[in-house]
């Protein structure tokens, strides 16, 4: 370590001995955590943890050397990008987790075989949109056009996402303060652990939580500097618009952001002295303009949007208001559980000091970076995946809070120690979990189709009497699996009462139908190879299926089972018998 921080050893003793003490606490009341993915009661049921302190110990001295590297001191950007892409990879082995990449995937290949222009004109009609905005869906159906149907290819999208979020991060809090605090803010990014459940799956939100990121950043230069930003800003802002609904909320920080300057008067072309009125003046003029500018601009633009598609939108607006947002409170999660063990919980005690310090000083611009957080408490939006999204205004806050800390090395180390047990627990405890979780048998299953000889196998899904998932929607994580074309067989008793499924997290999966192109007829003759998707515990058989079974020998079947979740599908693979396949 450099002899400036060896000289306060007693500062790295306490530091060091107060990580491990945290970890150990979370650790010991895991109870307490309810988030419904990665809860620690789940991720440590018999775990000792005293050789994950070890690696630990090690992890903070390899990224404090990263952090001191000459590298990290001449390019911030190359070192935040790399290191947080290289970190994604390690995850891409962790399946899909959430059903909700059944919808997400089919509205991505709908592009794929059909085109940009079928999917403007049928999003929302023949592409079943349930609440979702369609630009990542249309991002991740180019990605399939151009390079392939491979969910490689999304997970290095995401993975650059993610990488770029770290980068846009250290640039807001450059532009904010100084170089320094938007680095540190980037890279306790790699300390929340839950990032990383969510980097390796075919979802919207990392992408969402970029481009607002981008946004603020991008409306911060379209004030500042006006010019090319302005329309910059715009695009990017009504990106954003269109990948989430939630992130309509948080682009209110954009109201923030456009106050705090107009009353700073921050334009970098502008001189201001005390004799300045008229200069002053002008810059508070431009800043006004460049902020209206790139309202108009985003107006405009989603404005046409929601003209071509305003009958489906104003129904989904009035179905969230009527069903997610109440059911927001029944599938909440704590903010014990978000910010003490999905978040290192050094950064959330950084954040609120730094309300402190920032109020101390009277600093207008920590509003821009607090605001989000603020939302998140005032609206009680209780929810990781929902919340994810302000997490890199949350790091924000977080090193502005160890400002405070005397010495530039010490402060590193803190980081270094956020990151290093973060990471461990993500790579040694949530890995493992994630990769036990039921679905994983649908890769598994994807990955051994690829090996028999057929170009196409018959898929029968059998209805579930434990689990309210509709089983169709097992077809497309199946797809996402295999180079195989399926032919799926629709059960029309597959159903369940409105009642049991009004109020249910799960109610997208029956409005769900799976599209054409899985249908026998658009496929030719019958497949020799038949995969049966059931949920563990129920054996139901419908008469078709008996039928189509004769003459055939299951082969394999894919059973795991974490017994977490009532949805945990069960893949049993069928060939014709050996005498038939002489």
């Amino acid at each position: 370590m450099p002899g400036s921080l060896f000289n306060k050893k007693w500062h790295v003793l306490t530091v060091t001995l107060s990580a491990v003490a945290a970890f150990l606490l979370l650790y010991i009341f895991r109870n307490a955590d309810d988030n419904r993915l990665t809860s620690w009661k789940w991720a440590f049921p018999d775990t000792q943890p005293g050789w994950m302190v070890l690696i630990m110990l090690a992890g903070i001295v390899f990224i404090y050397a990263l952090l001191n590297s000459p590298v990290t001191r001449q390019r911030p950007l190359f070192f935040l990008f790399s290191v947080s892409f290289a970190v994604c990879a390690i995850f891409w082995k962790v399946p899909e987790v959430i059903i909700d990449a059944s919808r997400y995937f089919t509205q991505a290949k709908h592009l794929e075989l059909y085109g940009v222009q079928y999917f403007i004109s049928e999003w929302g009609k023949d592409i079943y949109a349930w609440t979702d905005m369609p630009l990542v869906p249309f991002l991740h159906g180019l990605i399939f056009k151009i390079f392939g149907e491979s969910r490689a290819f999304i997970q290095v999208f995401t993975a650059i996402v993610f990488s770029g979020t770290a980068v846009v991060t250290y640039l807001t809090g450059k532009a904010l303060w100084n170089e320094e605090t938007g680095l540190l803010a980037g890279t306790m990014l790699l300390g929340i652990p839950y990032f990383f459940s969510q980097t390796p799956l075919m979802l919207v939100d990392i992408p969402t939580m970029f481009l607002l990121t981008l946004s603020i950043y991008l409306f911060m230069k379209a004030l500042q500097e006006g010019g090319v930003w302005v329309p910059v800003a715009a695009l990017s802002v009504f990106c954003t618009v269109f990948s989430k609904y939630s992130a309509w909320v948080m682009l209110s920080v954009l109201a923030v952001v456009f106050l705090v300057f107009l009353s700073k008067n921050t334009d970098r072309r502008t001189q201001i002295t005390d004799t300045g009125d008229k200069k002053s003046a002008s810059g508070k003029r431009s800043c006004f303009y460049r902020g209206i500018s790139v309202v108009l601009i985003t107006g405009v633009l989603a404005g046409i949007v929601v003209y071509l598609k305003y009958d489906f939108i104003f129904g989904q607006i009035n179905f969230l208001r009527e069903y997610q947002a109440p059911g927001l409170g029944r599938w909440g999660e704590s903010f014990v559980s978000t910010f003490l063990y999905q978040v290192h919980p050094f950064i959330t005690i950084a954040a609120l000091y730094s309300i402190y310090e920032a109020f101390k000083k009277k600093d207008p611009k920590f509003l821009i970076i607090s605001w989000l957080v603020l939302l998140v408490v005032i609206l009680q939006i209780r929810r990781s995946r929902y919340v994810m999204v302000v997490f890199p205004m949350l790091t924000l806050m977080a090193s502005y809070g160890l400002q405070k800390i005397s010495t530039l090395e010490l402060r590193k180390y803190l980081v270094s120690c956020i990151v290093a047990v973060s990471l461990t627990v993500a790579v040694f405890a949530y890995m493992p979990l994630l990769q036990s979780m039921g679905l994983v048998n649908i890769r598994n299953a994807g990955i051994y189709l690829d090996s028999v000889d057929s170009g196409k196998v018959e898929v029968f899904v059998l209805p579930s009497g434990r689990s309210a998932v509709s089983p169709s929607v097992a077809v497309p994580i199946l797809d996402l699996y295999t180079e195989k074309e399926l032919i799926y067989h629709h059960d029309e008793s597959n159903s369940l009462p409105f009642d049991k499924i009004k109020k249910s997290s799960v109610r997208f999966t029956w409005g769900y139908k799976n599209p054409e192109y899985y249908k026998q007829t658009h496929s030719g003759a019958a497949s020799s190879v038949i995969a049966v998707i059931a949920n563990q515990g129920d054996s139901i058989q419908p008469e078709i299926l008996r039928d189509r079974l004769k003459g055939h020998e299951q082969v394999r079947v894919f059973e795991d089972s974490d017994g977490l979740f009532l949805y945990s599908p069960v893949v049993m693979v069928y060939l014709p018998e050996v005498k038939d396949r002489q």
